[in-house]
């Protein structure tokens, strides 16, 4: 634990440090350091403008907990007291592995992603709690570095002590969560959440967090740090561009001076970020150390520039602030935050996890046996006899309004009495009929955004239904249910579904979710015994 703390802060005139006895069944210890100063950064700017000398003296301490609970040691930072720990010894993935097992994923608080390749943070606020598919979360094209959620199922102080107002946590490297204050609520509910991060497995809507991973292996490793280092002593080109680390893009914004050193006795002086002067430094380096240099290197930030190091807000390695995309053979690869990922390594485990959750437990429709013989349109009429909350919209068409005056589309085959709109498709002949059928999805939803397309939908609904089903005037689907049959006594499982299928489906739920559209895929059992056609009703395919 001593290790841990940065040791220029125990050397710190005034600095407590409490270390607790062998005994002790919780080893712990505490740092407590004074960050006195006679004049606090702002106070010269103040002065001047107002025209007068003022002294404005700043005392702001700060408080490191560490305590070592169950075979994992955890650090509670009071004010800035999360400075005081040495970077390498920090989970850079603690809180947010948490907020993966124990956060609700349809009560999300919010986000912060790098989009992978483009230099782009990302950061979304929902207070209230948005489901996770609304918050158009590129799987594979982002990674995550902090994640909101609201909590089900802890037992932890708050929840222990009665309380019944919801809570949530923040997690990212570190973890912003309610906890005990006494010392055995608090080593009571350290030792839930590492219950959680030991036992429970991520949310299966939340496992895409996980898909974009670092890269592990030695020689991979090897072979993008020697080529990283090569491009660094080439001149610069659109492969290298500044990346803000995800940790400090909120003191980020309150700087006002950049201090950037790479080998050198003194930091190069910026009011902004220079991209060019770090590159430039790492040119000059010899080759084979360029990426030693900046990771050795630094990148400190200060609020108040006449002060000098009196008023930093954060200092990190070199490397972090910038991302690169390399090449091996055909694999792709990028450096960002100091970490290799390799883009599109877990492609396939997505699409899986995506179709996988597409097929729910309790499915929220019941269709009836597709009996054998009967066509796509006989079955479709069949349902409402069975099923009388759903109507049937097969052929029931309405004008598309981005084809010539003759042109009409399909909305859908089935719709329910809550407004959900069902898709249904035999899968006979391979994935090309189930192509069709998402792209129907797709194709339905957005020509719904016209008013007249909306108007003619709605209006049909209610004639066919005699006034049974009255959609709002403005309805905007808010459920899509694929139904698909997969003949010859087959069940319908992500496993069964054909692979390229898979993938379709995928990209389909991703689009329908982001326009905040749930997506549902429901297998129709198959009867073997053959039903004879409704008399006057025509068998057409």
């Amino acid at each position: 634990m001593l290790e841990a703390v940065v040791q220029r802060y125990l050397e710190t005139p005034g600095a407590v440090l409490e270390v607790s006895v062998p005994e002790d069944p919780v080893q712990q210890i505490a740092v407590i350091a004074p960050n006195d100063k006679e004049q606090v950064g702002w106070g010269e700017v103040f002065s001047r403008g107002f025209g007068a000398s003022f002294t404005i003296p700043s005392r702001r301490p700060a408080g490191l907990h560490l305590l070592a609970v169950d075979g994992m040691v955890y650090a509670l930072g009071s004010d800035m007291g999360y400075r005081m720990l040495e970077n390498s010894y920090i989970n850079k993935r603690f809180g947010l592995a948490f907020v993966m097992r124990a956060g609700d994923p349809y009560q999300l608080r919010g986000f912060v992603a790098r989009s992978i390749g483009e230099a782009r943070t990302d950061i979304a606020l929902t207070p209230a709690g948005k489901p996770v598919l609304s918050l158009a979360i590129r799987e594979c094209a982002q990674h995550v570095d902090q994640l909101g959620a609201y909590l089900k199922n802890l037992e932890l102080t708050r929840s222990r002590l009665g309380r019944v107002e919801q809570f949530g946590a923040d997690g990212g490297a570190g973890l912003r969560i309610p906890l005990g204050v006494e010392r055995e609520d608090l080593i009571a509910d350290l030792r839930e959440i590492g219950r959680v991060l030991r036992d429970e497995k991520p949310q299966p809507e939340l496992e895409f967090v996980e898909h974009i991973t670092p890269v592990k292996d030695a020689a991979t490793l090897e072979l993008l740090d020697a080529a990283m280092d090569t491009v660094l002593g080439e001149p610069a080109d659109d492969r290298i561009v500044c990346a803000v680390p995800a940790d400090i893009w909120q003191p980020y914004q309150m700087a006002n001076m950049f201090h950037i050193k790479i080998n050198s006795s003194e930091p190069g002086h910026r009011d902004e970020f220079d991209l060019p002067y770090l590159l430039n430094r790492a040119r000059v380096q010899r080759q084979g150390t360029r990426l030693a240099a900046l990771r050795a290197g630094t990148v400190t930030g200060y609020s108040h520039p006449q002060h000098g190091g009196q008023d930093q807000l954060f200092r990190t390695s070199a490397l972090r602030w910038i991302e690169a995309q390399i090449s091996l053979g055909s694999r792709r690869f990028c450096l960002t935050d100091g970490e290799w990922y390799e883009l599109g390594a877990r492609f396939v485990d997505r699409i899986r996890a995506t179709v996988t959750r597409l097929f729910q437990p309790s499915p929220s429709v019941e269709l009836p046996t597709w009996h054998k013989g009967q066509t796509e349109r006989q079955y479709n009429a069949s349902v409402p006899d069975t099923h009388p909350q759903m109507l049937c919209m097969d052929r029931k068409n309405a004008h598309n309004p981005v084809g010539s005056s003759q042109s009409h589309f399909e909305v859908c085959d089935l719709l329910t009495n809550d407004g959900t709109l069902v898709m249904v498709k035999p899968a006979h002949g391979g994935s090309g009929p189930l192509s069709h059928l998402f792209n129907q999805g797709i194709v339905a939803v957005q020509l719904l955004q016209d008013a007249e397309v909306r108007r003619q939908f709605t209006e049909r609904a209610a004639a066919e239904s005699k006034g049974a089903i009255l959609l709002p005037a403005d309805f905007v689907p808010r459920r899509v249910v694929f139904a698909i049959k997969l003949g010859n006594g087959s069940t319908l499982t992500p496993e069964t579904l054909f692979p390229f299928s898979q993938i379709t489906l995928a990209q389909t739920a991703r689009t329908l979710e982001q326009a905040g559209i749930t997506v549902e895929v429901i297998g129709i059992p198959e009867s073997p015994e053959e039903r004879p056609a409704k008399p006057g009703l025509r068998a057409a395919a």
